[in-house]
């Protein structure tokens, strides 16, 4: 039917116009029926009872026959394909696809491979070139998404970005060369340039910033901001925010660099919670001290080195204003004092500044010198119950022994011979 019609179009061109003038117009355009229109040589050759379909070029939906709203423009694009509702505008977009639907590749060899895949947009020469049945993928940029075969439902927006990606789904990268090198590794998320770059085989991570997690390696990373987590060669579970990372870390998160001096977080002044005391360390490490015997060595008695507190001067102080506008009346130690007296009662600063009095090991040596005096009390109460005690009986005995005198001198009364009185003549 569509060769008969192509055949009678001509020949009425060639009688009215000659045909030595009008031959290159044959091939220039050929409208049939249906709504379909074709230009280039052979482009929708095989064409029967499709409708609506759309060829120009050499080649454009040559084996289409009887499938409706197809759209090629460029050499060979969509040449293989028998199925409905695909859009290829580039040399060879599209031109392997067979029975996938839905789909459009705008841009040369864009989803070129793909035969059976439906759902699949590619727009940039060789985006999505190598796609043979992975679904549901969109690749913008030249090159994106090029090396997928079968990986499905992956989101590639930039230049190259998931180049190598092969059988690997769920992905997202946004950014020039985002996750270029990713091949199998599913489920992750990059947005910016060279994002994840690195990263072949892991899953579940997610980079915010150009070069974030660049190198990374492992699995449910998070890195927000530029650089962030780039350090991160090997090691899974951490969260890098505005933070290059540490190779080899794993379970970590780092918020922010050296340049940050102040934090300010809302929701905790004035929270009330129960729980243990948060401490700092030197390199910004939060945390609480442990104080379980697995966490120690060479546990022994304090005795008298707890008496270095007695050296120390309590002072009353407020902070400069600009540490405290309102000049809140404190008490405490000044960290240089606490240091001549014992250099290890203070903490330092990364530059190995002295910064602070390590108040709550002051405390455990308050408690110690103060049990060293209450047993010294008990002591003392002891001994006078001892002394109350002996006296108690010395003076038990010395009873004892006044009323055995007072019996006797009695009884010395009592044999006494009468006084006999003479009578003077």
């Amino acid at each position: 039917m569509k060769r008969m019609t192509r055949i009678v179009y001509a020949t009425v061109v060639l009688v009215i116009f000659g045909c030595s003038a009008i031959s290159p117009m044959v091939h220039a355009q050929l409208e049939f029926g249906n709504g379909n229109t074709a230009a280039g040589h052979n482009a929708l050759e095989m064409l029967t009872t499709g409708a609506n379909n759309t060829a120009l070029g050499a080649g454009a939906l040559f084996s289409l026959t009887t499938a409706d709203n197809n759209t090629a423009i460029g050499w060979r694009a969509l040449r293989e394909n028998t199925a409905n509702s695909n859009t290829a505008t580039g040399a060879q977009a599209l031109t392997s696809n067979t029975t996938g639907a839905n789909n459009t590749a705008v841009g040369r060899d864009a989803l070129r491979e793909n035969t059976t895949a439906n759902l699949n947009t590619a727009l940039g020469a060789e985006a999505l070139a190598a796609n043979a049945t992975g679904l549901y993928n969109s690749a913008v940029g030249a090159g994106a998404l090029a090396s997928n075969t079968s990986g499905a439902a992956n989101t590639a927006l930039g230049e190259n970005a998931l180049l190598r990606n092969t059988t690997a789904s769920a992905n997202t990268a946004v950014g020039r060369w985002a996750m270029v090198n990713r091949t199998i590794g599913e489920r992750n998320t990059a947005l910016g340039a060279y994002a994840l770059s690195d990263n072949e085989t892991h899953r579940f991570n997610t980079a915010i910033g150009s070069y974030a997690l660049q190198h990374g390696a492992g699995d449910n990373n998070i890195a927000l901001g530029y650089f962030s987590g780039r350090n991160i060669s090997t090691g899974d579970n951490n969260i890098d925010i505005g933070n290059e990372g540490v190779a080899g870390e794993n379970s970590t998160i780092r918020i922010g660099s050296a340049s940050q001096v102040r934090t300010f977080i809302a929701g905790i002044s004035g929270s009330v919670v129960t729980g243990a005391i948060v401490q700092v360390n030197a390199a910004g490490q939060l945390g609480t001290a442990p104080s379980a015997a697995r966490f120690k060595d060479e546990i022994k008695p304090m005795n008298k080195a707890s008496e270095a507190i007695l050296a120390l001067k309590p002072v009353t102080f407020h902070y400069k204003q600009e540490i405290d506008p309102d000049c809140t009346p404190q008490f405490g130690l000044v960290a240089e004092d606490v240091a001549k007296v014992n250099p290890d009662l203070v903490l330092r600063d990364s530059e190995g500044n002295i910064h602070t009095v390590r108040y709550e090991a002051v405390n455990a040596m308050l408690l110690n010198e103060f049990l060293k005096e209450h047993r010294k009390g008990e002591q003392q109460d002891r001994k006078i119950e001892e002394l109350e005690s002996t006296v108690a009986k010395l003076q038990s005995a010395l009873d004892e022994q006044a009323a055995q005198i007072q019996k006797v001198s009695a009884q010395l009364e009592t044999s006494k011979p009468a006084l006999q009185v003479a009578n003077n003549p």
